[in-house]
């Protein structure tokens, strides 16, 4: 029997960024998916302080050199990736200059939130997506950590779903305790949009906030996992709303085996 792919999308991996409980859920998770008998890959921005000779990353030649257009600007896709020994695990980063040379991940040293996260997070997801199309890797699951990756859903189930590769891939979103007060760009409908991506679709983006990002991910995600303890309370009411199947938070001594029963849960549906 062909084992069953996970593809991990998440927006913290410790060691390559200060622990959180997010960035302990996206080291260990992939890892123990893997020794249950799944096969999996695992994708993370690889933001500015991200120390790269520590951490041993290299630019992956055969998956760069792509552009994605994101608001009629070209942007060069590059690919590096850095190995887990202990976990015999591979990380791939979405790079670029233009968005992930910063020492910060979403706010200047200032604290100022930076002007171009909506752009940031479209081509991270978009750059996710069309490597594992580099890769001819089919995911029966996509597990999503982080408003980074809250886009992730959408192009799945929408721009993507005639493409062999994701036409039969069910999501997961997980969420956080990663909430921000700022709006992103009132521009940001435009940016997201693609083909086969309607007006209707976007609804939740015409005040592009935290909120509207994840009620979006959610409408497109087939299961939802609370990852924190605590999250914003109008989400996980949505959530709840939403009818689809929902795990609550797990403690993290027993959280790998809950989350392989649920994914087996979702992928029957």
């Amino acid at each position: 029997m062909e084992k069953s792919r996970i593809l991990f999308v998440s927006q913290e991996i410790i060691p390559y960024l200060k622990d959180s409980q997010m960035g302990y859920i996206g080291r260990h998770l992939p890892q123990g998916i893997q020794e249950r008998g799944r096969e999996i890959r695992t994708f993370m921005p690889r933001f500015g302080h991200i120390n790269e000779r520590r951490n041993q990353l290299h630019e992956v030649i055969r998956l760069s050199g792509m552009n994605l257009i994101i608001d009629e600007t070209d942007h060069p896709l590059i690919i590096k990736v850095a190995s887990i020994q202990s976990a015999r695990m591979q990380i791939y980063f979405i790079d670029n200059d233009d968005y992930f040379q910063r020492k910060f991940m979403f706010r200047d040293k200032s604290n100022k939130f930076y002007k171009d996260n909506d752009e940031r997070a479209v081509f991270f997801s978009r750059g996710v997506i069309e490597t594992v199309k580099k890769l001819g890797w089919a995911p029966d699951l996509v597990h999503c950590h982080g408003w980074m990756t809250s886009l992730v859903p959408l192009y799945i189930k929408r721009a993507y779903r005639d493409n062999p590769l994701f036409s039969d891939s069910k999501v997961v979103l997980s969420i956080y305790d990663d909430d921000f007060e700022e709006m992103l760009n009132k521009d940001a409908m435009t940016k997201i949009k693609l083909d086969g991506i309607t007006n209707k679709d976007l609804k939740h983006y015409k005040k592009p906030s935290y909120l509207s990002l994840m009620k979006s991910a959610i409408d497109y995600s087939d299961g939802i996992i609370i990852g924190t303890e605590s999250v914003n309370p109008e989400l996980l009411d949505y959530a709840e709303a939403s009818g689809k199947p929902l795990l609550p938070y797990q403690s993290l001594d027993r959280f790998v085996d809950v989350y392989n029963n649920f994914y087996d849960k979702i992928m029957e549906k």
